[in-house]
């Protein structure tokens, strides 16, 4: 007696995993599962038979790591254009929220997270704040993350990103550590910059993950030091065609994809990781090695058993292609139901009533003295975060605005999660900015306020309109609003539509280029990493001045 299932797929070819080849196969699926992928099955018989001849069927496909509010949307929202694109996992770290507010705002994404059939995966944040002296909204302990690991969706703690407190064995980081081994989980590292003695301490500490590599022989030191390497391509982050000349016949099951930080204008034009296994393909990598690094590997890599095969015991999440080499998507399943049909990209952000932009900033405190000598200048390096540290000579001042002609703009970060009073003042190179100002309340990981300007009144304008809309990214030019992004959640998140906040967002990229020299980089995203104190070379905090490289705060002027 044969066995009845949902559904058998005919006639596509269709990935398998473990041989690296496509195969005339068939697909029987059954409660959301592959129960067979042998063709003409003769044990079991389908309740509906769907015939995709000349298709090709692939797992779907996994962001092995993504902070899923550079997105700029709730994860209900961005569940419904990810799993467009053939995304049907993602494995968050939500440190910019907690970073905001604490496990409340781990909570919240969960909670919204419920409502997208996109799976979400969380690994806890292991740095909040990034560093110790941060001035960031909140601090969370061993203590605070361990009752979280009873949600299911939580699957690891998240990139161990603080070297000092790994060498200095700080009790509180191996206590996290060891927290997640103790719950069966694994551990993400971030390894920016790190030597190969470097990396080993961290592969020490439990790390067995990182997306830090940005060339070909640091993702080889990576793998040859026993870690996955999630090769990235984000916002910001562009560093796959750098680093995929690492993969090859006998490692590339050590390599996944990821994002990392990418926007929502973004993903809409040119898609997530679909848009990583497109160029991955047309810069010479084997179709079937693609798909497979964009989903197995991610898959293996997070302890994901059930996920990322097209096998007997997997889950049903498969993508339906017209085209290999373009990954042109005909259709997406995700736990056996196609997603056109899925009641579950209905759905709305749930609200977050919480005031999270606090300070008392006066005009006055923008006030930038100089008495001549020569001056600390963060360049920006467009498309990466990292940052260059020049040295400029510049003439004395009672308040430094700008000097446009020479692309030198002032920069500020003002604390904004307990009205400190802190405002931290420095020089930034490379934006491009002919006049106008811009504010923004994403700065990783505290996320306090960043602002660039050429004046300090519009400076001053454009932190004011951010703050009466509880955060958001604005543009203030000759004293007038010009474009704004309302960020109500957290000061991080846009409580509207992808369509909507996608819009906003494109409108602000338009109208800055009408403001500057063109420029092929999102300078909001750009400036957001120009305050985090782990990246090299040389940052800008509500503190002042950090250079990474010597672990400490610089003067501005030398």
């Amino acid at each position: 007696m044969k066995n009845l299932v949902d559904l058998q797929i005919i006639n596509a070819k269709v990935l398998n995993v473990f041989n690296q080849k496509f195969e005339a196969t068939d697909l029987w699926i059954n409660d959301g599962k592959i129960i067979s992928n042998v063709k003409n099955d003769e044990n079991l018989m389908a309740k509906s038979t769907i015939d995709l001849t000349g298709k090709w069927i692939v797992p779907g496909m996994i962001d092995a790591h993504v902070h899923m509010e550079s997105s700029m949307v709730t994860p209900s929202e961005l569940g419904k254009i990810l799993l467009k694109h053939g995304v049907t996992t993602i494995v968050t770290d939500p440190h910019e929220l907690a970073n905001v507010i604490g496990v409340a705002g781990i909570q919240y994404l969960m909670e919204d997270a419920k409502q997208t059939a996109l799976d979400v995966k969380f690994m806890l944040p292991s740095s909040v704040p990034c560093i110790a002296f941060d001035h960031n909204g909140a601090i969370l302990t061993a203590k605070d993350l361990n009752g979280l690991y009873k949600n299911p969706e939580v699957v690891g703690l998240a990139e161990v990103m603080d070297y000092p407190a790994i060498v200095n064995h700080d009790f509180d980081l191996f206590q996290k550590i060891n927290d997640a081994k103790r719950h069966g989980k694994h551990v993400d590292g971030h390894a920016a910059g790190y030597s190969v003695s470097q990396l080993n301490q961290l592969r020490l500490a439990g790390a067995d993950t990182d997306h830090e590599a940005t060339t070909v022989s640091e993702a080889l030191d990576r793998v040859n030091s026993g870690f996955y390497v999630f090769l990235r391509q984000g916002t910001v982050e562009n560093d796959l065609l750098n680093t995929m000349g690492a993969v090859n016949d006998y490692n590339f099951s050590r390599f996944a994809f990821c994002t990392d930080d990418k926007t929502i204008t973004d993903i809409i034009a040119e898609g997530s990781i679909d848009h990583n296994v497109r160029l991955a393909i047309a810069h010479g990598m084997q179709p079937e090695l693609a798909y497979i690094i964009a989903s197995y590997n991610g898959a293996q890599a997070h302890r994901l058993y059930d996920q990322g095969a097209l096998s007997a015991g997997f889950l049903a999440d498969l993508i339906v292609l017209d085209d290999l080499n373009s990954v042109k998507i005909d259709r997406v399943m995700k736990r056996g139901n196609w997603i056109a049909d899925s009641a579950q990209l209905e759905s709305t952000p749930v609200k977050l009533d919480r005031q999270t932009v606090k300070h008392h900033l006066q005009k006055s405190d923008l006030k930038m003295p100089l008495n001549g000598h020569s001056v600390n200048v963060i360049e920006i390096e467009p498309n990466h975060i990292t940052t260059h540290h020049l040295i400029e000579k510049l003439s004395a001042t009672d308040n430094f605005e700008s000097d446009v002609d020479n692309d030198l703009l002032k920069m500020v970060v003002i604390e904004r999660h307990h009205n400190l009073g802190t405002v931290g003042l420095g020089i930034v190179k490379g934006f491009k900015l002919n006049s106008g100002a811009i504010a923004s309340s994403i700065a990783h990981d505290a996320h306090n306020i960043v602002a660039f300007g050429t004046n300090d009144e519009d400076i001053f304008q454009a932190i004011e309109q951010l703050t009466s809309t509880n955060g958001g990214l604005v543009i203030v030019n000759k004293g007038e609003l010009v474009a704004n992004m309302p960020l109500p959640i957290g000061g991080l998140l846009s409580d509207q539509s992808y369509e909507v906040a996608s819009q906003q967002l494109q409108n602000l990229l338009n109208k800055y280029q009408q403001i500057s020299h063109e420029v092929n980089f999102d300078p909001f995203i750009t400036l957001s990493f120009l305050t985090l104190p782990v990246i090299p070379e040389l940052k800008l905090t509500d503190q002042g001045l950090y250079d990474v490289t010597l672990g400490k705060f610089i003067p501005l002027e030398n």
